[in-house]
């Protein structure tokens, strides 16, 4: 890819970055709009930033090959690591998590659920959230699948904001001792690049056609109107991000709204007392107990096949 190329893509990024309604903890929001800063710049990444981009990299890279070694005994491990984006790897570039697709994340769901050697699924997040688009779908998928075999979530260590929706629609939802979960809220950036510009000599001209096409550039202050559809685009989601909250834990969606923390990640033990996870325990301890689980289903179905081969004998 060419310098040329790289700028417009970039410039693409930072567009869908600046309409995207983002159900992310703020600090990783932060780095995110601070890449997207140098980007609007064309100033390229440092050594020491493309070093610590590696590094993360592989760390990211060795975790889901441990989570792939645990998946046995019927158990399928499915990591849901980094920023939750719904098609591509827009956050790749920025060290710390990377990103997840919704529609990948899916199609190994989908995996699982038609793999017959697969009867539990249990999902390993550590995501600080990311764009709401593809979240709802994705949590109505783990829904579903649920009624067929089951889906259990644990947040290790962190399930904020778009991850903590797609969580708690699991049939169980677990957080390890130190971990974090909450973030329940949606927001969006608008930056207002006019001052910087003109400290530049650099004077946009945008060429559109439609009454709100370029409302809410990043050229120009944002206007009353603007802002209020902003809002109203960030209600909507709220709505549907609570309205999954409250399905998934079985609570009222007055108890997600009023307490779960009201934007806040909550740590472990607090998260338990708020009804948002079914327990605290390890990443080790969630998995023998689904084995457990497995087992104790197993037995009573072995004796009614023993006990269904008795009656034949005697008829």
């Amino acid at each position: 890819m060419t310098d040329g190329d790289d700028t417009m893509h970039h410039h693409l990024l930072i567009a869908e970055f600046l309409a995207t309604p983002w159900a992310l903890m703020p600090e990783r929001l932060n780095a995110v709009a601070a890449v997207l800063a140098r980007w609007s710049q064309d100033v390229p990444a440092g050594d020491d930033v493309l070093a610590g981009i590696a590094a993360d990299r592989a760390v990211r890279e060795a975790r889901r090959q441990a989570a792939n070694a645990v998946s046995s005994d019927g158990i399928a491990v499915l990591p849901l690591y980094g920023v939750v984006t719904q098609r591509g790897n827009m956050v790749d570039d920025v060290s710390g998590p990377g990103s997840v697709s919704t529609q990948q994340f899916a199609s190994a769901l989908r995996q699982a659920l038609a793999d017959d050697s697969v009867s539990q699924i249990l999902i390993d997040i550590d995501s600080p959230g990311g764009s709401v688009y593809g979240v709802s779908e994705l949590a109505d998928e783990i829904a579903g699948a649920k009624s067929q075999k089951p889906v259990v979530a644990i947040a290790n260590s962190l399930a904020a904001s778009a991850a903590y929706w797609i969580g708690c629609s699991a049939s169980e939802f677990y957080v390890t001792p130190g971990g974090e979960v909450g973030s329940i809220g949606v927001w969006q950036a608008h930056f207002d690049y006019s001052q910087a510009f003109a400290a530049e000599g650099i004077q946009p001209t945008l060429i559109s056609a439609g009454k709100y096409k370029v409302e809410g550039n990043p050229y120009v202050p944002l206007d009353e109107e603007a802002q209020g559809f902003m809002q109203s685009r960030v209600d909507d989601y709220y709505a549907s991000f609570t309205k999954a909250v409250a399905r998934g834990r079985g609570v009222p969606i007055g108890q997600v709204r009023e307490g779960m923390g009201q934007g806040r990640v909550l740590g472990a033990d607090a998260a338990q007392a708020q009804g948002m996870v079914d327990g605290v325990a390890t990443f080790g301890e969630v998995v023998r107990k689904m084995r457990r689980d497995a087992k104790s289903i197993a037995r009573p179905k072995a004796s009614r096949l023993a006990y269904a081969q008795r009656a034949i004998e005697i008829l």
